[in-house]
C-alpha cells in the first residue's frame, strides 16, 4: 500500500496508528503507580514573562496515541490520573482500546475521563479498508458516529491522508467528496469531521505539480462540514520538504498563514516539537514539546489572538514515541502553561 519507493517512517507512524484503532473492548486496571507522579504543569514549571498565558484555560489535551505503552500497561484510569496531575484539561483518542486488560464500556470511559477532570475532545478513526468489516468512516461510518456519540466527542477524524484514489487532482477532489460525506453525518449528530495532515499534504498533485494538494483539499472540501486538525510539527516538515516543486522552481509557504487565512476551520492542533536538522530527509527530529524549535509562543498568540478565537481551538500535546511518555506529558505541559505573551 506504500506510495513510496523507500521506507518512510512517516507513513509507519501513519499504519501503526491505524492499526490500533479499535473499539469498546479497552482498559481501567486498577493497577498502581510506582512512584508519586511531579507536581501540576502550572506549578512544575515558572512562567517565561509577565504576559498573558499564551495557552487559553480548558483548552491543553494530549492525545493518547503518545502513551499508549501506558494505557496498554496501566489502563486508562491511572493514565488519567496522571494527566490531571500534569494539568491537563482534555484527551483525544486514537482508539478505545490501546491493548490495556480489562473490559470497559464507553459510557464508562467517557465517565472515568470527566471524573479526572478531562474532557473527551475527539477521536482518530481510519479513512477506509479493504476490509468491509473495518472500523472506518468508509466501511462503519454509522458505528463510527454511534461511538463518537456514546463518548460525547465533540470531533471525529481521521490522520489518514486523502490518498484513497491517488495523488493526481481529480484523485483528491474524489477524496474531498468522501470526505464531505463523513462531514455531513456528522454534523447531522451535533459533531464536527476533521482531517489530521502529516506532511505529504503539503506535496504536490501528480498531473499538475503546480498544485498543491493540500490546497485541493481546503478548496473541495466544504468548510462547514470538513475542518482541519493542524499537526504543526508535520506541516512544517510539509515545509521543510516541499518547498520547492518537482522541477526545482520555488514554492514557499508558511504553515501559520493557512491558519490565519481560515481559522475556523481548525477546531484542533496537534502541538509537537521538533529540533531542526537540515541533514534529516525531513528537516526536524521530533522532541518533546519545548525542546524544540518550533516558536510555540508565536504560533498559538498568532492564533488566540484573533477576534473571537482565544477560546475557539483546542491545543493537543503529541509525541508519536517519546522515550518516556509520562515524563513527555509532564514537560510539554509544563512549557506550554509557562509561555507568556509579549508584552
Amino acid at each position: 500500500m506504500s506510495r513510496f519507493s523507500q521506507p518512510d517512517p512517516e507513513l509507519g507512524h501513519r499504519l501503526s496508528r491505524r492499526g490500533m484503532l479499535g473499539v469498546a473492548a479497552g482498559a481501567t486496571a486498577a493497577a498502581l503507580l510506582g512512584a508519586a507522579a511531579p507536581a501540576t504543569a502550572a506549578t512544575a514549571s515558572g512562567a517565561k514573562g509577565r504576559g498573558r498565558p499564551v495557552l487559553p484555560p480548558g483548552r491543553l489535551g494530549v492525545q493518547l496515541y503518545s502513551l499508549r505503552d501506558k494505557v496498554s500497561t496501566l489502563g486508562f484510569g491511572p493514565v488519567f490520573a496522571e494527566l490531571e496531575r500534569y494539568g491537563y484539561d482534555e484527551v483525544e483518542f486514537a482508539g478505545y482500546t490501546q491493548g490495556s486488560a480489562g473490559p470497559i464500556t464507553l459510557a464508562q470511559l467517557k465517565r472515568l475521563a470527566r471524573s479526572h477532570g478531562l474532557n473527551p475532545i475527539g477521536s482518530h478513526v481510519g479513512y477506509y479498508s479493504s476490509d468491509p468489516g473495518a472500523y472506518t468512516f468508509a466501511q462503519n461510518l454509522t458505528k463510527v458516529l454511534d461511538d463518537a456519540q456514546a463518548l460525547g466527542l465533540r470531533h471525529i477524524g481521521t490522520a489518514a491522508g486523502p490518498f484513497r484514489y491517488g495523488s493526481t487532482v481529480d484523485a483528491w477532489k474524489r477524496a474531498a467528496e468522501d470526505f464531505n460525506t463523513y462531514g455531513a453525518a456528522a454534523k447531522a449528530r451535533g459533531m464536527k469531521f476533521y482531517q489530521h495532515n502529516h506532511s505529504e499534504e503539503f506535496s504536490f498533485a501528480t498531473d499538475n505539480p503546480k498544485v498543491r494538494l493540500y490546497d485541493i483539499l481546503l478548496k473541495e472540501t466544504d468548510p462547514d462540514l470538513v475542518y482541519l486538525e493542524m499537526d504543526i510539527y508535520w506541516a512544517y516538515v510539509g515545509q521543510f520538504r516541499f518547498s520547492k516543486r518537482p522541477d526545482g522552481t520555488p514554492a514557499p509557504f508558511e504553515p501559520l498563514d493557512y491558519v490565519l487565512r481560515q481559522p475556523d476551520r481548525y477546531p484542533l492542533f496537534h502541538v509537537k516539537d521538533g529540533e531542526s536538522d537540515p541533514s534529516n530527509p525531513y528537516g526536524y527530529r521530533m522532541t518533546d514539546v519545548g525542546d524544540g524549535d518550533i516558536d510555540y509562543q508565536r504560533f498559538i498568540s498568532a492564533v488566540t489572538r484573533l477576534r473571537g478565537h482565544r477560546m475557539a481551538h483546542h491545543w493537543q500535546a503529541e509525541h508519536d514515541n517519546p522515550a518516556e511518555s509520562f515524563t513527555f506529558a509532564r514537560r510539554s505541559s509544563a512549557h506550554l502553561h509557562s509561555l507568556r505573551e509579549k508584552c
